[in-house]
Order: C-alpha cells, then sequence, then structure tokens
C-alpha cells in the first residue's frame, strides 16, 4: 500500500479577496445622491420616470456592527430583462450610522453594473434622474478613490 495515501496532505484553498472586490467593480459605475426622503419613495420616484422595476432585497442588504449596535442598510436592484446590466441603490444611512462613512453627505449610493459601459447613455441616465423634484444632487463618484469599497460588496 502506498504511504502517500495513508496520510494524505490537506488541500488548502484560498480565496483572493481582494481580486474577488476589484471584479466586482469592473464596468460599473457609481453615482452619490442627496434625496432627503424615505428610500421606497425614492425609489418608487426612480421606478415611475425611468420605467425601471427596483425592488429591495432582504438577502443583499448590509448589516454593521458599531457602538454596541446592528445597523442595517437596504440594497434596492432592478436588473434590465434579457441583459446583465443591474442597478443598485444602497441606503448610505441608518440611525446615524453611514454604510460610507467619508460619503456621508449622500443619501443613497447608485450601482450601476455593465456588460460594457456607454459613457453617452450613462450621461442621458443621469440628466434624465436629474428631473425628480426632491433629487438636490447627484454626482459621480470615482469607485478607486473610495476607502471601503469593499463595504458595497456583495
Amino acid at each position: 500500500m502506498n504511504s502517500d495515501r495513508k496520510n494524505p496532505q490537506p488541500l488548502k484553498l484560498s480565496i483572493d479577496y481582494k481580486s474577488m472586490v476589484e471584479r466586482f467593480y469592473d464596468e460599473a459605475k457609481l453615482l452619490g445622491l442627496v434625496a432627503p426622503i424615505e428610500p421606497y419613495q425614492f425609489c418608487w420616484k426612480v421606478n415611475d420616470l425611468l420605467h425601471f422595476d427596483f425592488r429591495t432585497r432582504h438577502d443583499l442588504q448590509i448589516q454593521k456592527h458599531n457602538k454596541g449596535r446592528n445597523y442595517f442598510f437596504p440594497i434596492y436592484q432592478y436588473k434590465i430583462p434579457q441583459t446583465s446590466i443591474g442597478h443598485y441603490i444602497y441606503v448610505n444611512h441608518d440611525d446615524g450610522e453611514y454604510l460610507l462613512p467619508e460619503l456621508k453627505h449622500f443619501d443613497y449610493l447608485w450601482l450601476m453594473k455593465f456588460d460594457e459601459v456607454d459613457e453617452d447613455e450613462i450621461e442621458l441616465f443621469t440628466k434624465t434622474i436629474k428631473t425628480i423634484p426632491v433629487l438636490q444632487m447627484v454626482t459621480e463618484l470615482a469607485i478607486d478613490k473610495i476607502k471601503k469599497k469593499e463595504d458595497l460588496f456583495f
């Protein structure tokens, strides 16, 4: 009998988390939005204007523990049918705590994941959502400049 079979070496697998986070943001754009309105109302306005169907995704909700408390940051999702294009609206605050504290002046973060980014489409999209009366500001954010971008990773 072969002695290698008696004492096999355990197989060690490792996950390259940093690489996974980087790939998550490939072909993605991130918008910061200021809209002092409840998340469900904001998504309703976006759905009405853009004919989207944003829905809350409880399975994607981000939970953080800080100061002995749990905080929950909902994510709303809309995937464009028959494409791999996905839109995700993150609620950036919960009871005085922020999902991304460095961006605490934004109420929402809108992540758009594409097959291929079309800058003209992004410009038209941004121009259209600026017509939402409650929306005070929308700006594109440089994903590579965000310190804790892994906090948006799901």
